[in-house]
């Protein structure tokens, strides 16, 4: 009942801003854990030093290079206990790290044809029944591509919004200075709604999310122009009416606005719903949005980039989506070397269309964009808007901080919101399927899982043997690996300040620096694709594999559940993915080459890079093994949903 008020309080502001102007409003969905679906969790309370866990229950101190009585007293230790896991949970479905600003204010996701009002609209009409697809209305005409979308048409979101709720997942909203603010949490990517009872999957991927049309609709998407195809800003300037003055002192145009919207829109318009664009690398190649079951899925990210530091990587991980996905101006200091582009210009480029006027800076004056961003600027001092903070080796990047930035709240300890969340997320295991398979046919289909060889890849008790396999020997579409090539450039020291710093960060703290001797060169080496590597991706746990169809890093082996094929027949027309048939053209060549055949005819897919290639390791006739095989192997996998 506490969320119905909360969606009508939301809505009062909506229709009498001027009233509550100088009310300060905050919600996130947070729901019990009996409106979760329930599944058995492991026991993760001990310390984590580097990556080596200590269960101090069973006294095992064995891993640590001394042996204090207190393993937590050990430089870079990180005490995981009951409070850390609940401020981990917390964090998973409320934390924005201010992104709101980002998203609303700058970048205009509801300021467009997507409004607040309509989505709180389409959440009343729902009467607590909940949904895995809340279909809004348009508040008005927009072009994206070549698709005309109507005012008053409703569009398929993919917002999750539980039973019984009055608010979608991971969205929290903020009401503050007469203006309503969404942002974005970890929830409203890696949680989902069951599509039978509508409670929360917590760590499940939410497959559906249509990410890419959200940002399509923002009114300045091209805030977000580098996860697009924008292979120089200057196909963009056809005149020099708009210019500012650079870093050096030049006279330099921006791109038009118009013109590089129109782009943008029509990139994000070709993201499949469920993926997204993780990196930054003036490229469009979204990635299948991945689940939160990471125990023992090290290292961590599609590339696997995400392998030094506390937790084996995943508090690295969890930092890298709210420090560089949220908050583009975050990578300004660095945009030169990454991008090519002068700061001034990216600032400006940024800002030019910001949706709030107190942010939108204008061209053609004496001011420059980073003069004026520190005017407007809601957390002076810090690279962006996000509630960032700069670790030692900043501005150049590092192991432990690929994106340079690491997000904590001033009130906290330096990265403790992100290794609570990697701790809690390391309690998640999936729950059981709905479909009940025989211990016998389980046990049939591992057997069939290792003579086919699958077992040298996903081994041991997580099916990973937690290691980055070359693009080039797995096959699949080489785009993403090579995302990170760049940070070459700018690579620095593993270094982070020590777990108990305070932020703001005090004059003279504590640095300490990062163990990375025991990682593989080569590995790092194909995981960020520097020096001559063509780049790789990781080797994924299978645990919970029935949560995350449709399959491979770009998510495009899809099936429908009546045979409907590729992402063009599925996900692109509302339809869920199965993941019997799914997982069935992952390992049939001959139902693989009808789903790539699907993506290929589909232009938008090919523009972002989707086909479903790749990964050609066959349990099928061809390779020797039979039909009943290999449904024994299908209903192995989605009978995995806890460490064995």
């Amino acid at each position: 009942m506490r969320n119905k008020y909360i969606a009508i309080i939301i809505v009062l502001l909506l229709i009498g801003s001027s009233f509550f102007y100088y009310a300060h409003v905050e919600y996130a969905l947070l729901p019990a854990e009996e409106d979760t679906k329930r599944y058995a969790a492991n026991e993760r309370t001990g310390v984590d030093v580097w990556g080596n866990w200590i269960d101090q229950q069973n006294g095992n101190i064995k891993k640590l290079s001394v042996h204090e009585a207190d393993p937590s007293s050990v430089a870079g230790a990180v005490r995981v206990d009951d409070r850390l896991l609940q401020l981990g949970r917390e964090v998973f479905y409320k934390e924005t790290f201010g992104n709101e600003v980002f998203l609303t204010d700058i970048m205009g996701i509801v300021n467009g044809p997507l409004t607040m009002a309509n989505i709180a609209k389409a959440i009343m009409a729902l009467r607590g029944k909940g949904t895995t697809n809340l279909q809004v209305e348009l508040a008005e005409d927009i072009t994206i591509g070549d698709r005309i979308y109507k005012k008053g048409e409703k569009v398929d979101t993919g917002i999750d919004v539980p039973k019984g709720a009055y608010a979608p997942l991971g969205m929290p909203v903020v009401w503050n200075d007469g203006r309503l603010r969404v942002g974005i949490s970890c929830a409203a990517c890696h949680a989902t709604v069951d599509p039978a009872t509508k409670k929360v999957v917590e760590g499940a991927p939410n497959n559906d999310l249509n990410a890419g049309l959200l940002l399509a609709l923002a009114t300045n998407s091209a805030a977000y122009f580098t996860h697009a195809n924008i292979t120089s800003l200057q196909h963009y300037i056809h005149s020099v009416d708009r210019s500012i003055v650079d870093s050096k002192g030049r006279k330099t145009p921006l791109p038009d606005p118009r013109l590089l919207e129109k782009e943008v829109d029509r990139i994000f318009g070709s993201w499949p719903r469920g993926n997204f664009d993780s990196t930054i690398d003036m490229k469009a190649n979204p990635s299948q949005i991945p689940d939160s079951f990471t125990l023992g899925d090290h290292p961590y990210g599609w590339s696997g980039f995400a392998a030094a530091g506390p937790f084996r990587g995943l508090a690295v991980f969890s930092n890298n989506v709210h420090a560089q996905n949220a908050d583009s101006l975050s990578q300004s200091e660095i945009s030169q070397a990454l991008f090519g582009i002068d700061k001034e210009v990216y600032l400006g480029t940024i800002l030019q269309n910001a949706a709030n006027p107190k942010f939108r800076y204008e061209p053609n004056k004496k001011e420059k964009p980073s003069t004026f961003f520190t005017k407007v600027d809601p957390t002076p001092g810090v690279v962006g808007v996000n509630k960032l903070v700069a670790p030692p080796q900043f501005p150049k990047v590092s192991l432990v901080a690929p994106d340079g930035l690491i997000v904590s709240e001033p009130g906290y300890r330096f990265n403790e919101q992100n290794y609570a969340v990697a701790a809690w997320q390391n309690t998640i295991n999936p729950p059981a399927a709905t479909e009940r398979v025989a211990q016998e046919q389980i046990e049939h289909g591992r057997d069939v899982f290792v003579r086919a060889g699958c077992i040298h890849c996903h081994a041991g008790a997580y099916l990973t043997n937690n290691r980055v396999v070359s693009a080039k020997v797995v096959g699949t579409e080489p785009s993403r690996a090579q995302a990170l090539k760049k940070t070459e450039k700018i690579f620095g020291e593993a270094v982070l300040y020590a777990p108990d710093t305070p932020v703001p960060i005090p004059d003279n703290p504590q640095i300490l620096k990062v163990p990375t001797e025991h990682l593989d060169k080569e590995q790092i080496r194909l995981a960020f694709a520097h020096g001559d590597s063509l780049g790789g991706y990781k080797v994924p746990s299978l645990i919970g594999v029935a949560w995350s169809a449709p399959y491979l890093h770009d998510g495009g082996v899809a099936v429908g559940p009546n045979g409907e094929m590729g992402l063009a027949g599925t996900v692109e027309k509302g339809i869920v993915p199965d993941a019997r048939n799914s997982l069935r053209a992952l390992i049939d060549r001959t139902l693989r080459q009808q789903v790539i055949r699907a993506n290929s005819s589909e232009q938008k897919l090919r523009n972002v890079h989707v086909s479903g290639d790749g990964h050609r390791y066959w349990i099928d006739e061809q390779n020797g093994f039979t039909k009943v095989e290999q449904e024994a192997v299908i209903n192995y996998l989605l009978s995995l949903t806890s460490p064995k």
